[in-house]
């Protein structure tokens, strides 16, 4: 059934560049609008896990991956259809929030990966956010080149941030106006938003932020005296109906009676929620557990899924709760599926070292981690399988990104049986190496891939786990 144009109002919140307060904008429009009553459906551009939790806790409501990369486009318009229009919830107005500056993404030539991609995909106005201090006429050239740089995105309105007075944002005001450029829709003093706490990764997470009523109700009431709320509504409202240019499938059933123990605390966090999503859509009983708190795996379950986080900075924690580290021993050694990604492979491990302390893990991998001062990998990857795994045939190609601070101490492959399952590229510099550490049902691996934007890894990895129930129960 071909799924019908969504008419919703949306925006794009880009920065000039990084650092200009993107997130914190976007978290107090949030905020105010959902104030108002508006039910607010959030997006991220790019692989990012921290800002969607925020944008999550403050919306309401989960928040959705949108990246040009790892996604086609008719996955994305998929997505954001999907999304917006939940039968049970249906959204009044969808907002994106940008990653780094407007046209910066995967390539220095091209749209690709970039948060002006995501808003040419979606027809959506960009609400551009610019550092202003310090700026005054020369906003008018900024602008400009903003507006005019690629046809196909277009530019909305502008929020000046961190502007020195009110006197300061109505010359700003005036020097877009003259130059016939879209309008000033709002300009915010420094120190008018609440500053959230961040660590390496960007952002803490949500569950590490103090996320209570007054510190919502201060980002809302700053949008609502600094932004003009009517005139960015105006623009969202300015939006024609999107059509996703894909038919809707109908769901399947493949994985009924299949139960996915995910590891889900402050030490795991980092997870794609459409891939929850396209799991309970095949029927999968998804069952969150604590690898910090809990002393076993929930019952009777099929397959583990061991996602990213922050398992350095939990290490103490996660090596003192022994009962679930043996516990996840011998799931390991069932011969059920076990996939563990970038914190995930940490906890597979033989343990973490750190300058000054080192704590042992599960030791499934024959190999410790080491954390590192400075970060390791930063970019998108493109993971080619050398051999069967659980996502694919040789040959398969699946699509991701890495980040992190930490490394192996050595190398895993040819030892103890575990061999490369991935031939792992890197975009930016095109650099391969063998990576995806396997061996049976286990594979681990550096890489986040985005496994919901491909179906048919999905339907492999729902295979493989019924496959080997089946074989077990023999």
């Amino acid at each position: 059934m071909k799924i019908p144009p969504l008419a919703i109002p949306r925006l794009i919140i880009g920065g000039a560049h990084s650092s200009v307060g993107k997130s914190s904008v976007t978290l107090a429009l949030i905020a105010a609008l959902t104030q108002r009553g508006l039910k607010v459906q959030t997006f991220k551009v790019g692989p990012d896990y921290l800002d969607p939790s925020h944008l999550s806790r403050v919306s309401g409501r989960p928040c959705y991956n949108l990246d040009g990369w790892m996604c086609d486009e008719g996955y994305v318009r998929q997505l954001f259809n999907q999304a917006c229009s939940d039968a049970a919830n249906p959204a009044d107005i969808a907002i994106v929030e940008g990653v780094m500056g407007l046209f910066d993404g995967s390539s220095p030539s091209s749209l690709q990966g970039s948060t002006a991609q995501i808003a040419s995909w979606l027809d959506a106005p960009v609400l551009l956010v610019v550092k202003a201090h310090g700026m005054a006429r020369s906003i008018a050239a900024l602008v400009h080149g903003y507006a005019n740089f690629e046809p196909e995105v277009k530019i909305g309105a502008v929020i000046a941030n961190m502007c020195g007075s009110a006197s300061h944002g109505q010359l700003l005001s005036k020097a877009l106006e003259a130059a016939s450029l879209p309008p000033l829709a709002g300009a915010i003093p420094r120190g008018a938003l609440p500053p959230l706490p961040s660590r390496h990764l960007g952002l803490v997470s949500a569950a590490e932020t103090d996320w209570n009523d007054t510190l919502i109700k201060q980002l809302a009431d700053a949008a609502a005296q600094h932004l003009d709320l009517d005139q960015l509504l105006n623009q969202a409202s300015n939006a024609t109906p999107l059509n996703s240019n894909v038919t809707n499938s109908p769901t399947n059933n493949s994985a009924h009676g299949l139960r996915i123990a995910i590891a889900r605390d402050a030490a795991f966090q980092f997870y794609y929620p459409d891939l929850f999503a396209a799991l309970e859509q095949r029927g999968a009983e998804l069952c969150f557990f604590s690898p910090l708190t809990d002393a076993a795996l929930p019952t009777e379950c099929d397959a583990l899924y061991l996602g990213g986080g922050y398992p350095e900075v939990h290490s103490e924690r996660l090596a003192r709760n022994t009962p679930m580290l043996q516990a996840v021993r011998n799931f390991c050694a069932s011969g059920r599926p076990v996939y563990a990604e970038c914190g995930g492979l940490i906890y597979l491990s033989q343990g973490v070292e750190s300058a000054d302390q080192s704590w042992p893990l599960t030791g499934i991998l024959p190999c410790w981690a080491r954390l590192l001062e400075k970060r390791k990998a930063l970019g998108y990857v493109e993971a080619s399988l050398q051999q069967p795994s659980l996502f694919g045939d040789c040959g398969s190609q699946l699509r991701g990104h890495e980040f992190h601070y930490s490394e192996l101490c050595s190398d895993p492959i040819a030892v103890d049986g575990w061999q490369a399952a991935y031939s792992l590229k890197q975009n930016r510099s095109g650099n391969c190496h063998a990576e995806g550490y396997q061996k049976g049902n286990v594979l681990a691996s550096y890489a986040h891939l985005h496994l919901a934007s491909q179906p048919q890894a999905v339907d492999t990895f729902i295979d493989k786990i019924r496959c080997v129930k089946e074989e077990l129960a023999e």
